[in-house]
């Protein structure tokens, strides 16, 4: 079993496989606004493209909700586990949000694949789970052509202390909390050709979770706030961006980068799901930099960083309390995203 590959039954790697925003859009069209989407007590829906829903309890509280599967991203089944279980939790530390319950999903090809490794991909999750404080309480399982995995989260909130992606305001400043990349370095593992060092650094990034960067957005007053998955920097960045009305400015310098993922880039390893991501954002950025920058920025990443906006006097506060976090932007009245050298 040590020789089996899992990204070799993976059509694409990880959140690189979502449908593009684009797709999205169109299979979303009759969610919005319909009365199974509305309620007097739902915070946030569907309409401003947010990490998770959001619903008042009425006492002061809000239930997080949030559900995130992919296909195979990394080889080892422990560490895809490991990954879908961050992944899927980030959505609700992206809400300022604290996680209080777990399903989990897995889809399997009985016969293809053994019943031992998917056990290995669960106990990853559970790891994952177990040191976020999260319960899991229960899940489904069915068989299927190509091996899937992940979990549906439900989190608390103060009612009114959530953070959504509709807040950022002008002049404040945009935060990264982790280096990009990811996508990058998955389809060399895919392809069997990233160097083993590169691909550790990439699972050690992935299995990092975001609790940290979460509860510093509301400890520290962040006007707004996404994570980083599969429509890369810039497809999320323009989410915020429309959802606030404002516009933005990326400053390719100060983007953190994974060590290795620029040589892999120039040797071609580049996802589908990545250019999808590229073409969608082309008529909303204007660049100075050179294509091969803004293919880093498009790059679908897996269990990325938190992006936030956060008021100038609140920045250092908050990239203090978070280890790796920088300022790579700031927003401006208008729209569209601007990235400079």
């Amino acid at each position: 079993m040590s020789s089996v590959r899992l990204t070799e039954f993976s059509h694409g790697a990880g959140c690189a496989c979502k449908l593009g925003p684009e797709e999205l859009s169109q299979v979303l069209e009759p969610v919005r606004g319909h009365s199974a989407s509305t309620h007097p007590d739902l915070l946030v829906g569907v309409s401003t493209s947010d990490d998770a829903g959001v619903f008042s309890l009425g006492n002061g509280t809000a239930l997080v909700q949030t559900m995130d599967i992919f296909t195979p991203v990394v080889d080892g089944p422990a560490d895809w586990g490991r990954i879908a279980a961050a992944n899927a939790l980030s959505d609700v530390y992206a809400m300022g949000g604290s996680p209080i319950t777990a399903l989990q999903y897995l889809a399997w090809p009985r016969g293809t694949l053994d019943f031992e490794i998917a056990g290995q991909v669960i106990e990853g999750g559970l790891e994952v789970m177990a040191k976020a404080g999260c319960t899991v309480v229960g899940g489904h399982s069915i068989d299927s052509p190509e091996p899937t995995y992940g979990f549906a989260i439900t989190g608390t909130v103060p009612s009114d202390r959530y953070v959504s992606n509709a807040g950022a305001g002008p002049g404040d400043r945009l935060v990264l909390t982790k280096p990009l990349g990811v996508g990058i370095i998955t389809t060399a593992i895919k392809r069997g050709t990233c160097p083993p060092d590169v691909a550790a650094r990439a699972i050690e990034s992935m299995t990092t979770l975001n609790e940290l960067a979460g509860a510093a957005l509301v400890t520290h007053g962040a006007s707004g706030a996404t994570d980083v998955t599969g429509f890369g920097l810039l497809g999320h960045l323009r989410e915020l961006c429309l959802g606030s009305g404002v516009a933005a400015t990326v400053e390719m310098g100060r983007v953190p980068v994974l060590p290795g993922a620029r040589a892999l880039l120039e040797a071609g390893m580049w996802a589908g799901g990545s250019q999808r991501n590229l073409e969608s954002v082309s008529t909303f950025v204007r660049s100075s930099v050179a294509e091969s920058e803004l293919k880093l920025l498009a790059d679908a990443q897996t269990s990325g960083g938190i992006m936030a906006a956060l008021p100038v006097d609140r920045v250092e506060d908050y990239l203090a309390a978070v280890p790796g976090a920088v300022t790579i932007g700031h927003f401006s009245p208008g729209a569209g995203i601007i990235v400079t050298t």
